[in-house]
C-alpha cells in the first residue's frame, strides 16, 4: 500500500521506518545531529517548502513534509 505524504510524493508503507513530529523531536540533540548528518549527505528530501510538520524516515531517505503525523497516520489505515 502507498501513502501520499504531500506534494507529488507517495511512499510504499513497507519502506517507512517511522513518522515523527518535527516540533516534538527537534528539541532532542540526537535527532538534530541525525538530521544534520543526513542533510550533509544529501539524504533529506523536502516534499514542500511550507512550514514542516513531520518527517518520514525510510532506509535511504528522510522526507520532510508539511503534513501532520496524525494525517499521515490516517492515510496509512
Amino acid at each position: 500500500m502507498y501513502i501520499h505524504i504531500g506534494g507529488n510524493v507517495a511512499l510504499d508503507t513497507k519502506d517507512i521506518i517511522g513518522i515523527f513530529d518535527i516540533e516534538k523531536t527537534s528539541v532532542n540533540k540526537d535527532v538534530n545531529r541525525y538530521l544534520s548528518q543526513l542533510q550533509k549527505q544529501g539524504r533529506i528530501y523536502y516534499v514542500s517548502y511550507e512550514m514542516p510538520k513531520s518527517f518520514v524516515v525510510c532506509e535511504k531517505m528522510v522526507y520532510v513534509t508539511n503534513v501532520s503525523v496524525m494525517t499521515l497516520k490516517k492515510r496509512a489505515r
